[in-house]
């Protein structure tokens, strides 16, 4: 198949374009895991449609050329449609995280000047109240019906006595100028196309730092990124994505949507929600993906609890896994078993958002898993390196995606030759949202970006994330620790399931959250006092398995058990403020 083009750059243009070559072929599917498991679908042809009367909708209700249109909902085929119906007729998409608080969505709503909000109705509460913005019109995506904005009450009031939400419509039938309320009919505002450089989206980072910007992306930014991947995955017409990524994030926006809707693939979304691995498995069998996208922790997690404890069972499998051509075999073995689990068709699990563990890595490596990995950030819409299946090398995120240009600045044999990623390419974004200080802190004097990740190139430029600039701990001789690769130590204990390294009163310190199900093989029958001293030796058996694989200057000097699971971003990485004193 060639190589996908597109002239101009836009998400209109790629959209009528699919429309175009895929008419017919399915583009996006509502599936249903109840007991009754189905597929509703709707065809290129028919998205196309569903997103030029939307567009002509919004119009009528007063939504001109760049202003801003919140999305707050789950994943559905509704959320494409309404991302599409937004960007295409020129106005900017505001992708809100259903994680966010909900002071947090209305501070998003009025930084953005937001004059729309498509919401579900599971989310709705979360901008309850008065409205965030004067006029700010509300409209229920699962039915795309309006809600008029100028009186002072809480959103979506009227949904409460609406019909039973009603499944995926046939669109080949909608008459989408019936059932959008009372809104008074009026003759839409001439329209114009979007441009390259005209904005596309806004959106706003849930950082580990704590304080959320509002990336600006244009058409260009997104398209080009979706373009230049495809030099590191082969996507083809007619193949089957599973999206289970939260949507407003860069990761599952452009490679989860823009990316195979450029390529003719079928999307299918579960339920409007993203569900665990078991919950998941009819809609697997279902469904046969040959393409997803998932973050580190899935793949970890399936690892360590489904994975590594049948590799593990007894003592004459622990010592046959010690001895690694026996282990290959054995993690060959289970590849094969996880693939049926999956379906039996995947093609390509591409993993990013965040650094993927070592022991996760060499099981999908020596089992032969068909795994992409990336590392991109939002600014820059999002990816920025990356290696498909059976090109990647081990503790890489891969070479510069075709078009951007990476270069590490401040490497000195202090920091072991690591410095930060700086970029440049059609990817990166036009700064942040009415901060520009922000802004032009975020650039060098020359352009280019300044990522805040610490790595180093290997001399085909492969980039190795050693960790975050501004995570970087002073050794006791000023040696640089970087914090993220010593709790990659910690994940390698079965016990373990994610850990946090920091500083506090001048040492080394961790919390560690520990596997409740394998802890409770070594702490069963013992009464309280014996199981809390037998926890309290566990943990200082990590920390010394931990201390004899670093440096001396990067031991640990004191562990706690961090009972509940750390709070995480959408890509499932630490919210480490929360657990790091200033």
């Amino acid at each position: 198949m060639p190589e996908a083009s597109l002239s101009p750059r836009t998400l209109h243009r790629l959209l009528a374009q699919s429309a175009e070559r895929y008419a017919d072929k399915a583009a996006l599917s509502s599936v249903s895991t109840d007991a009754c498991a189905r597929i509703k679908t709707i065809s290129y042809r028919e998205l196309h449609a569903a997103v030029t009367a939307l567009s002509a909708r919004l119009a009528e209700k007063g939504i001109a050329f760049g202003d801003s249109v919140a999305i707050l909902a789950e994943n559905s085929p509704n959320w494409g449609i309404a991302y599409l119906a937004v960007t295409c007729m020129g106005a900017v998409a505001v992708p809100i995280l259903s994680e966010f608080h909900s002071d947090a969505v209305t501070h998003i709503i009025r930084h953005s000047e937001t004059k729309a909000v498509f919401v579900s109705r599971r989310l709705s509460g979360k901008i309850a109240g008065p409205p965030p913005g004067p006029g700010l019109i509300y409209i229920d995506i699962e039915n795309f019906t309006f809600e008029g904005g100028d009186e002072d009450k809480a959103p979506l009031r009227a949904l409460k006595d609406m019909e039973p939400l009603r499944a995926l419509k046939d669109f080949r039938n909608l008459d989408f100028k019936k059932g959008w309320g009372k809104a008074e009919e009026k003759s839409a505002p001439e329209r114009r196309e979007p441009a390259e450089d005209d904005l596309a989206a806004i959106i706003y980072t849930s950082g580990t730092s704590g304080h959320s910007k509002g990336v600006m992306l244009t058409h260009r930014n997104i398209t080009a990124n979706a373009l230049c991947i495809q030099d590191i995955v082969t996507l083809y017409e007619g193949d089957r994505m599973l999206s289970v990524l939260p949507l407003p994030h860069a990761f599952e926006c452009t490679l989860g949507l823009a990316l195979p809707l450029l390529h003719g693939v079928h999307i299918h979304y579960a339920d409007h929600r993203t569900p665990a691995l078991r919950a998941l498995l009819p809609v697997l069998g279902l469904v046969r993906p040959t393409v997803m996208l998932v973050v580190p922790l899935v793949m970890e997690k399936i690892f360590k609890a489904h994975i590594l404890p049948k590799l593990r069972a007894n003592p004459v499998s622990r010592l046959l896994y010690r001895l690694p051509p026996l282990r290959r075999l054995m993690h060959r073995a289970a590849g094969k078993k996880l693939h049926s689990t999956f379906g039996g068709e995947l093609r390509i699990m591409a993993i990013g958002g965040a650094p993927l563990s070592t022991d996760a890595e060499r099981f999908m490596l020596e089992a032969n898993f068909p795994f992409a990995v990336g590392y991109g950030l939002t600014e820059a819409s999002p990816l920025l390196s990356g290696a498909g299946p059976g090109r990647g090398r081990p503790g890489s995120a891969g070479p510069a995606i075709t078009g951007t240009r990476l270069r590490l600045s401040g490497c000195t044999k202090a920091n072991g030759g690591a410095g930060e990623i700086e970029a440049l390419g059609p990817s990166i974004m036009r700064g942040y949202f009415k901060q520009p200080e922000l802004s032009a802190e975020a650039f060098t004097p020359d352009g280019w970006l300044r990522t805040g990740d610490l790595a180093v190139m290997d001399a085909d430029g492969y980039v190795h994330i050693r960790g975050r600039v501004k995570n970087v701990i002073l050794g006791p001789s000023g040696e640089n620790i970087y914090p993220e690769e010593v709790e990659s130590f910690f994940s390698a204990s079965p016990y373990v399931l994610e850990a946090l390294v920091y500083r506090k009163d001048g040492k080394l310190c961790a919390r560690a959250h520990l596997d409740a199900a394998q802890v409770d093989e070594i702490i069963n029958g013992l009464s309280g006092a014996d199981a809390e001293a037998k926890r309290r030796d566990l943990l200082e058996e990590i920390r010394a398995q931990v201390n004899s694989k670093v440096s001396a200057f990067a031991r640990i000097a004191k562990i706690i058990e961090q009972v509940e699971p750390f709070e995480k971003t959408a890509t499932q990485k630490i919210k480490r403020y929360l657990y790091v004193d200033p």
